[in-house]
């Protein structure tokens, strides 16, 4: 079920209508008009088809003619794969006592954890109850179940990042959570998979066998299998309740879906009616909207049909005539599809064309049906298209058949669902094929010199996506699910804040397809699946009847005995057909939120966890899944199926393009984790159904992305990167880089666990718990107070789902004010060394003991804050830091159980002067690095002066340490020029430095200079200085030319303006900094 929206137009002919003279078919009427039955509602275009195709077609010149990869952020090197090798058995907890390896590995981390978590059942709700920390307060959600026939790929990855944060997050806050995994059973997809693999193994089709014996097939199949997406979603690391996993084919998921429908019909939501539908010649069957590609055509294509040995043409538009009766003249019409106009019942024109005043009512002959065609007027054709008059085929086209509604016209049927023509077509082409019928038809219009032009046309061709079939719109008597009354609900509950959609912007989306929706055919020609608990009755003596008499039951039973009810006759004088379709797959799966807990059941788990608390998918399903859950569980249960739905972007590739196997750009999750090479990845792309040219884009894209193939980047640094993108708002373009990104951050985290578990092993420190720290330096205290900041970032960023925000924060943390400034800064105090080498004496037993304790605890909180997004690693390094606290006991204990850190709980942390203060010394440790670097000084010393201000001195002699080790000069000398105006600060002031210093600023008030032994240095120094000005201004002075362009604010859109200010900010910034350097170093 899982699968991005292609955007289809299921529609197929260019004439003179409204618009649309690239697509299949044009809309003939409006938007503000109703739009007919069809297989499932039509998404309108964001874009024209002419921007979808232009950009296609830049996308693939970009990637044929760009050059090979040279960004360093993806270049890397195989690493070292460390393996577990004690003895484990499945499910056995991993011995965590054994030697820390020297690097991280995520094959080594990965190993066993999964396993023991599933068999101590900490996925279960029940497990809530062995929680110290549990609330009465539970958490629902099913995840999006994705196709039995397919394997996920970087865009459920992204899905079950997402997801498995959230409940993880809840899970530790001590709610009872359930999160439900499930698997669609995916009608269409199987049953061509199964046809297409019996055909090959064994040359049989479908009909060779019993229905009966086709089904056992699929079932041996989907044995065969297995649970591959099962495999993946534990690799991803999801914390689902294995427990309750649902397939939608069980048969407690198969109880729900009829009774559903019978609750539908008897609610009279449920009817059989004829109507058009989206046809699958080669399935034999309707398929669904999101079944439908549209293929784009620049002009005249041969495709391959299946069906067909030679390829067909499409992108060509036919004109021809018709003679109208009784009179000299002809009316000339336009259409990509010549073998329909057997099926034509009238021409329309608009009322007000001055080129057809006078044939209204009028009427032509058909020549090979000898049927007269009234010419009727309409205001819905445009009369400048074409040529302004519209064959008009009820039977085969969406727009003609409301046409017809309105006219009253007949609806012919040339076309069967097998793709030949009908015997009403007449002998000469009855039983041939459509496309080949096709080419019939203009050489018998040829000959009969009716014939008028054929031209190439640009279109958008719909197309299936199980099949590769051209759709055929056909008229069929289907079964359909009356919408507008449930729609209006979806929209109220939206509205009066029932139901909320997150981001709120999609608000409006949802509101204006709910307001134009159609009626959904549910009914699918097909085997595998829910077939329909429809029966049609054949009463005593009324075998001959044309008339469709149908009753519908939970069981056979039950519908016999109401026929006999309705019918009035005995039960046994029936007889009952059951309708061989089978429901639409989006049907079953609408039911997911209540039929996963039991439905129609009053089980436990309805009771407790329905509605479910949020639905979490991607954008693309916000109308074929979400709001078909919305309005059937609203229907069925009175009740909205989940309170709030959370909607992620969709996932691109790094040339932002949409993933998909028709591409040939999908990436397997399960290879960004553990490693593919460049042959791997093309051998895959070759095993997949894509044409010459597509595959040739696609490998070339993979030899120029991945050159190397792709890292092994594990599971946590995928996760982490996928959660680190904004996920709500424009779509993902995700490159491997940012994963190989995560993976280093993986290993920072491992260098720094090594690092703490060596100083605390040593040392034996006594580490109570987090409310009795008590830090004593102002380095302690500003760690801390960063530390209390970002668990208050992670629950804002959580409660608002704002997940981005919260990756940012959490490695902002580890990997800048922990490792890199304060680990720095206290690894002196920990070795009994100073910055500059010395032998410390100066710090005492006690410092060294509050380091090892704030040390311990930022670990340990990070580790916890981390673990919803890095889920392996986390539980690796925990289990080898829990033993040394206070609180480590005999109980088994996973992180993943652990309560999450609360702010209210970390509030004694709070320092925000020591934060305040700290910004200032970052500052002048910036500027401090910047002048070592321009005066080209990598292991000396120097001395550093500060010429500030009183308070700036004060803050600075406060942080003399921080100073001196990060900025890695040997002393710090505050000279204060106000002295003597504000009073002397609590310290003396050092004279004022040489006058052969190195200069940096920090602001308007401080200054910093570092000596230097050589008088050379500031002359180096200037010159440098004044180069790089050039550089500068020579870079601004272009981006200012850029903003001066004629109608620049029409020509450039926002995004790129801005980044443009952004960087003409910046570059004005740094000048600025540049000029205040050299002013200062002109000083005597």
């Amino acid at each position: 079920m899982w699968r991005h929206l292609c955007g289809p137009c299921v529609r197929a002919v260019e004439r003179g209508i409204h618009s649309c003279r690239d697509t299949w078919s044009c809309s003939f009427c409006s938007h503000n008009t109703p739009k007919p039955q069809s297989s499932s509602q039509s998404t309108p275009f964001l874009r024209t088809q002419e921007e979808k195709k232009r950009r296609k077609i830049d996308k693939e010149k970009a990637i044929l003619t760009k050059p090979h990869n040279n960004d360093p952020g993806i270049k890397w090197s195989e690493k070292e794969r460390i393996t577990y090798k004690a003895s484990t058995l499945p499910g056995e907890k991993k011995d965590t006592t054994l030697p820390l390896p020297s690097s991280y590995s995520p094959e080594y981390v990965e190993f066993s954890w999964y396993q023991w978590w599933e068999k101590e059942g900490f996925f279960t709700p029940e497990h809530h109850e062995r929680l110290p920390h549990s609330r009465n307060r539970s958490f629902s959600m099913c995840i999006p179940p994705p196709n039995v026939t397919g394997s996920l790929h970087l865009g459920h990855a992204l899905t079950v990042a997402i997801e498995d944060a959230l409940a993880r997050w809840r899970r530790m806050q001590g709610y009872k959570v359930l999160w439900v995994p499930g698997c669609d059973h995916a009608g269409i997809a199987t049953q061509s998979v199964v046809e297409r693999r019996l055909f090959r193994e064994r040359g049989k089709h479908r009909h060779d066998f019993s229905r009966e014996e086709f089904l056992k097939e699929v079932r041996n199949w989907k044995n065969e299998k297995g649970d591959e997406i099962y495999h993946q979603l534990r690799k991803l690391g999801a914390s689902l309740d294995w427990s309750r996993a649902c397939f939608t084919m069980d048969q407690g998921f198969s109880l729900a879906v009829s009774e559903a429908f019978v609750r539908l019909c008897d609610s009279g939501l449920i009817y059989r009616s004829e109507g058009l539908v989206n046809w699958s010649c080669a399935l034999e069957s309707a398929i669904s909207d999101i079944e439908v590609e549209s293929k784009q055509l620049a002009g005249r294509t041969m495709l391959s049909v299946p069906g067909y040995q030679e390829k067909v043409e499409f992108g060509t538009m036919v004109t021809f005539a018709y003679p109208i009766e009784g009179q000299e003249g002809e009316v000339a019409v336009s259409t990509t599809r010549p073998e329909t106009m057997l099926g034509d019942v009238a021409i329309a024109v608009h009322p007000d064309d001055p080129r057809y005043q006078k044939v209204h009512g009028k009427r032509c002959r058909h020549p090979f049906t000898d049927r007269l065609l009234p010419i009727i007027t309409d205001t819905m054709v445009d009369m400048e298209l074409g040529t302004g008059a519209v064959k008009v085929t009820p039977a085969h086209d969406h727009a003609d058949f409301l046409l017809a509604q309105r006219h009253s016209l007949p609806r012919l049927i040339v076309i069967e669902g097998d793709g030949t023509m009908t015997p009403l077509c007449g002998p000469w082409l009855q039983g041939v094929k459509r496309f080949d019928a096709r080419e019939r038809v203009i050489d018998a219009l040829t000959e009969k010199r009716l014939f008028r032009a054929k031209k190439e046309h640009a279109m958008s061709l719909p197309v299936c996506s199980r099949s590769g079939d051209v759709i055929e719109p056909l008229l069929r008597k289907q079964w359909f699910v009356r919408c507008e009354k449930m729609a209006k609900r979806a929209i109220q509950a939206v509205e009066e804040g029932q139901l909320e959609i997150i981001p709120h912007f999609y608000t409006k989306t949802w509101k204006n397809w709910l307001s134009n929706i159609s009626d959904w055919c549910i009914s699918r020609q097909l085997w595998w699946g829910h077939q329909i608990p429809a029966y049609q009755v054949v009463l005593p003596d009324s075998k001959h009847t044309q008339e469709e008499r149908w009753v519908w039951g939970r069981s056979e039973q039950e519908a016999r005995e109401r026929a006999a009810v309705k019918y009035g006759v005995d039960p046994d004088d029936l007889i009952l057909k059951q309708d061989p379709d089978v429901l639409d797959t989006w049907f079953s799966s609408g039911l997911f939120p209540f039929a996963m807990l039991g439905w129609p059941q009053k089980t436990t788990d309805l009771q407790q966890f329905y509605p479910n608390t949020i639905l979490e998918t991607g954008s693309d399903l916000i109308f074929f899944w979400v709001a078909r859950m919305v309005m059937l569980g609203t229907e069925l249960t009175g009740q909205l199926p989940f309170k709030q739905v959370l909607l992620h972007s969709l996932v691109r590739d790094k040339h932002g393009r949409k993933m998909s196997k028709s591409l040939g750009n999908v990436i397997d999750p399960l290879d960004v984790i553990s490693g593919v090479s460049l042959e791997q990845l093309q051998e895959k792309v070759k095993e997949g159904n894509l044409d010459p040219r597509e595959r040739t884009v696609a490998t070339e894209a993979q030899s120029k992305d991945f050159p190397q193939g792709i890292p092994e980047c594990g599971t946590d640094a995928l996760r982490f990167a996928l959660c680190s993108y904004k996920a709500q708002g424009e779509d993902i373009s995700l490159s491997v880089s940012q994963v190989l990104s995560g993976r280093r951050f993986c290993n920072k985290m491992w260098q720094t666990v090594r690092f703490t578990l060596g100083v605390l092993e040593e040392r034996g420190a006594e580490l109570g718990t987090l409310n009795q720290m008590s830090p004593l330096s102002c380095m302690d205290r500003w760690v801390c107070s960063r530390l209390y900041n970002t668990v208050l970032q992670c629950e804002q960023g959580f409660e608002n789902y704002e997940l981005q925000a919260v990756t940012s924060a959490l490695h902002s943390f580890w990997l800048h004010s922990l490792c890199d400034i304060y680990l720095e800064c206290i690894k002196p105090i920990l070795s009994h060394q100073e910055p500059d080498g010395q032998i410390s004496r100066g710090h005492t037993e006690s410092e060294r003991q509050t380091a090892q304790r704030v040390l311990y605890h930022c670990v340990s909180v990070s580790l916890t804050l981390l673990s919803p997004f890095m889920p392996f690693l986390t539980e690796e390094l925990w289990q080898r830091l829990y033993p040394l606290s206070s609180q480590a006991g005999s109980a088994v204990s996973s992180l993943c159980v652990q309560p999450y850190p609360q702010s209210a709980h970390l509030a004694h942390l709070h320092f925000p002067q020591e934060e305040a203060d700290f910004t200032v010394v970052q500052e002048v440790i910036r500027v401090a690095r910047s002048l070592r670097a321009q005066c080209g000084i990598t292991k000396e010393k120097p001395d550093m002066w500060a010429v500030c201000s009183p308070s700036q001195a004060k803050t600075l002699h406060h942080y003399d340490s921080a100073v001196r080790t990060l900025g890695r000069i040997s002393r710090l000398h505050l000279h204060c020029p106000q002295e003597a105006i504000d009073g002397a600060p609590s310290f003396s002031s050092a004279p004022p430095p040489p006058k052969s210093s190195a200069v940096g600023v920090v602001d308007h008030s401080c200054q910093l200079h570092l000596h230097v032994e050589g008088g050379a240095i500031v002359t180096k120094q200037s010159i440098q200085l004044s180069q790089r000005k050039e550089r500068l201004l020579s870079n601004l002075k272009q981006l200012l030319s850029r903003t001066k362009v004629p109608n620049y604010l029409e020509k450039v859109p926002e995004q790129v303006r801005k980044e443009t200010e952004n960087k003409i900010s910046a570059l004005e910034q740094e000048l600025k900094n540049i000029e205040e350097q050299l002013m200062a170093l002109q000083q005597p």
